[in-house]
């Protein structure tokens, strides 16, 4: 383990622990090649904001990426609905042309 993952890991759980911090963190742990727990991150930062849309993408992309088609597509139909919540439509449109690619596997 690195000491910027350490760094992270050791916030974690205290009062700067949130999206951006679990996000930041999965970031750290695919820069090592660690898909495994950097989905496992995405997922608890979507916990602390589910509106989160860019870590909805990116937790799809990594579940296709992982051969976890189902997963990936609720993934993105979630991302997709998050987006439209805050208006982010450049990562609505994004989300929807992956979860289109998908379907058509």
């Amino acid at each position: 383990m690195t000491d910027r993952i350490a760094s992270l890991r050791a916030q974690c759980g205290g009062p700067r622990d949130g999206a951006l911090l679990r996000v930041t963190l999965a970031n750290a742990l695919l820069a090592e090649d660690d898909t495994a727990s950097a989905i496992a991150e995405l997922r608890r930062a979507l916990e602390f904001d589910p509106d989160y849309s860019a870590a909805w993408k990116q937790l799809g992309k990594l579940l296709a990426d992982s051969d976890d088609a189902t997963a990936a597509i609720d993934a993105y139909q979630r991302g997709i609905a998050a987006a439209q919540k805050r208006g982010d439509k450049q990562a609505q449109k994004e989300m929807t042309v992956f979860l289109r690619r998908l379907a058509s596997r």
